[in-house]
């Protein structure tokens, strides 16, 4: 491994462009190398972020011999395949959340990074967010008192489009599995893995267009979630506890402002908002770490166990889809 840390991005998408982007901020960390399945759409990337390496076909990229880390932003219907060549071909990984469709696909992959000893991590960006570590500080600390609920919803409206990602279930499409893990994974961060799953929801096309999820746990305490693409949902959280409440009024994914009990708390991200989540890859990396505290193989499969069961309530599987 050289001084710098030499990353393969796979795809050449709006997500591998943002993150790509915040990448290149890392003074430790050089993007040597992209593929796409298109080599023109690899170059021109390639050309813009001023990467040495473009290729056609992510295996030529996996098999390039200077590439450290990959960060899989494919479709996710494609990340467990991508990402098990990537542990296979001895790279560490970082996979752009879900990490994949199915809890199978996803224990095979961190049954081979561990075997590998290789690191491997979904990029719930949220978790490395600073105001989201004051958030359980703040809880652990007391200072709404009793933490007996919470509130998230992630929604917008997208015009129907069978060709849309989001709309298209070949490539792993709906609400729940792209908007929904936000709210899903707020609430496994504060109240851990739940006793009950209850979803209701509509279908339009095989994938899921809204999603309404209640979480039980011990005692009474609850999470009330939602996702969707057909109405606007506001895009924030509110943690009630017995003596005051946190609110993240907007952007749940990457806040840059938080309200405890009256106070508000800002954070003014480096970049886009990408780099905490990227730096503790390169940190982890070269500790000889296989897994983040922060983002823990357990973590990630418990958040897709919730997924797996609230999607099986509305009617959508991905079982029977598979990579053309």
């Amino acid at each position: 491994m050289s001084n710098k840390l030499r990353w393969g991005v796979v795809a050449t998408g709006g997500i591998a462009d943002t993150v790509t982007g915040d990448l290149r901020l890392l003074p430790d960390v050089e993007v040597l190398a992209v593929s796409s399945r298109a080599l023109p759409k690899a170059e021109a990337f390639a050309a813009k972020h001023e990467i040495p390496r473009a290729y056609g076909d992510y295996t030529e990229l996996l098999a390039d011999p200077d590439v450290d880390v990959v960060y899989v932003a494919t479709p996710h219907v494609q990340h467990h395949a991508v990402a098990r060549a990537a542990l296979a071909a001895g790279k560490h990984v970082l996979c752009e959340k879900p990490a994949t469709l199915t809890v199978p696909d996803l224990q095979d992959l961190v049954d081979l990074s561990r075997e590998r000893g290789l690191f491997f991590m979904e990029a719930i960006w949220t978790r490395f967010n600073p105001l989201v570590a004051r958030l359980r500080e703040v809880i652990a600390a007391g200072d709404i008192g009793e933490v007996r609920s919470l509130r998230a919803d992630f929604g917008f409206t997208l015009d129907h489009d069978p060709e849309h990602r989001l709309w298209n279930k070949a490539l792993g499409g709906g609400s729940l599995f792209d908007l929904g893990i936000y709210p899903v994974s707020y609430a496994h961060l504060l109240f851990g893995e739940p006793e009950t799953v209850t979803a209701h929801g509509s279908l339009v096309g095989g994938v899921d267009a809204e999603v309404g999820l209640l979480l039980g746990y011990p005692g009474g305490v609850h999470a009330l979630l939602g996702s969707s693409l057909v109405s606007p949902l506001k895009s924030g959280v509110v943690v009630y506890g017995s003596r005051g409440l946190v609110e993240v009024p907007d952007g749940l994914y990457n806040p840059t402002r938080m309200i405890v009990n009256g106070v508000g708390h800002t954070y003014e991200p480096e970049g886009v908002g990408y780099v905490p989540q990227l730096r503790e890859v390169v940190d982890r990396v070269r500790a000889g770490d296989v897994e983040s505290p922060l983002m823990s193989h357990a973590e990630s499969l418990a958040i897709l166990r919730t997924l797996t069961k609230a999607a099986g309530q509305v009617g959508l599987t991905y079982d029977d889809v598979t990579v053309g």
